[in-house]
């Protein structure tokens, strides 16, 4: 199975989104904010990475733009959460290199698919 990176500072929907994708299968490394979810990249081949929109010490609009720079980087797939779910917020997340948007709350099997979309595109 792919490699993901969670990155996402709340506790509790980090465990949803952990527990949700490894019951499917999936192996998940877990950062709990933007400079921790970088180091990580930076380390590691993932081939998607779900980013909260915001974090501490960097948010997921500013880790974009930090991936895509990366050369052997770029193939990954990324995946915005956030409850800035306004039209204009999207926009910005798409333009920064997002591959999909995703706003709060979600229910997990969107989750699931949204994930197997990305992974298998």
């Amino acid at each position: 199975m792919a490699a993901i990176l969670l990155a996402e500072d709340e506790a509790v929907l980090r465990m949803l989104i952990t527990d949700t994708l490894e019951d499917e299968g999936y192996e998940i490394d877990v950062a709990c904010d933007g400079q921790e979810a970088l180091a990580m990249i930076e380390k590691n081949d993932y081939r998607l990475i779900i980013l909260d929109y915001m974090m501490p010490k960097m948010t997921g609009l500013e880790v974009i733009p930090k991936v895509r720079s990366l050369p052997d980087r770029k193939h990954a797939k990324i995946l915005m959460l956030s409850a800035k779910t306004q039209q204009s917020e999207q926009d910005r997340v798409m333009a920064a290199g997002a591959d999909d948007f995703m706003p709060k709350p979600f229910s997990p099997m969107e989750l699931v698919r949204r994930v197997e979309e990305l992974l298998n595109a």
